[in-house]
């Protein structure tokens, strides 16, 4: 490196530096914006992301690269970094809709799977409770599925992979809390049916040997032996050692009935899939 472009680095960087120090709690005007190279107004961003990383000012610099030199290797490092830095001071909506614009104007750039990990992780981290709506999380379902399928064998898609099981697990907890309740209250086939959606579309979640003892609890409630019945041998077959087929054991026993399977309704066909290997 000549010296000439050694004192450039070191002008760059010292303007920098007296920017993020004089600016305080404002904001660079426009005309200082001007006044600098791309490069200087990423360096400053970087700088406030690391001082403030709750605050706005990082995503404006950002956003002032692309504005001043769009098409620019430094633009493109901004527009990451807009997702990056509104992502980490939860602006999940903002980070989104940068990181969908990386995706748009750079698609097969080296950088394209984390702007889609972060559009992923941006729906993830809004998922709320369970008890709340659940439309984020199949948003999030969807964008992490996009990252497992569009760039297997990365790190983003290790980590999508984790986060799609737990949002997965989330849907089927919303199922098995409306499904409780509704059982509290004895509307009982209201109750099958929350119980059936996580026997038959979430069935390896954490949930489903519970669904299936409250299977045999409801359907114990309508007078439905049989159905009653081979819930709990789903549950012997597959849970013997949770604490759900304790439960329905003894909840079958004390009205001298036995977890087998009988009769020909929806929960004998499952039977019969898991003895062929096609269920869970």
């Amino acid at each position: 490196m000549t010296r000439g472009r050694i004192a450039g680095k070191l002008v760059g960087s010292a303007l920098v530096v007296a920017l993020v120090a004089g600016c305080g709690s404002r904001e660079p005007d426009d005309a200082a914006f001007e006044s600098m190279t791309a490069e200087q107004i990423f360096l400053l961003g970087e700088e406030e992301l690391e001082r403030r990383p709750g605050r706005e000012h990082a995503v404006r610099y950002f956003a002032e690269v692309e504005r001043l030199y769009p098409y620019s290797e430094w633009a493109k490092r901004a527009l990451i970094m807009q997702a990056y830095a509104n992502h980490r001071r939860k602006d999940y909506e903002q980070a989104r809709e940068a990181a969908q614009r990386f995706l748009d104007f750079y698609p097969g750039d080296e950088e394209a799977p984390y702007a889609q990990y972060l559009l992923a992780i941006s729906y993830y981290d809004q998922i709320d409770e369970v008890g709340r709506d659940q439309g984020l999380t199949f948003q999030a379902l969807q964008a992490l599925r996009l990252v497992i399928e569009r760039y297997p064998g990365t790190e983003y898609a290790r980590s999508a992979i984790l986060k799609f099981d737990l949002a997965f697990d989330h849907l089927a907890g919303k199922e098995m809390e409306i499904g409780r309740y509704y059982l509290r209250g004895g509307h009982y086939a209201a109750a099958i049916n929350r119980f059936r959606v996580v026997v038959e579309q979430f069935q390896t979640t954490t949930h489903t040997a519970e669904a299936l003892h409250r299977l045999a609890e409801a359907y114990l409630a309508l007078g439905l032996v049989d159905e009653a019945q081979t819930a709990g041998a789903i549950l012997g077959h597959n849970y013997r050692s949770s604490p759900f087929y304790e439960d329905s054991f003894r909840l079958l026993t004390a009205r001298g009935l036995s977890p087998e399977a009988s009769g020909d309704g929806w929960l004998r066909q499952v039977y019969r899939q898991m003895l062929r290997g096609e269920w869970i």
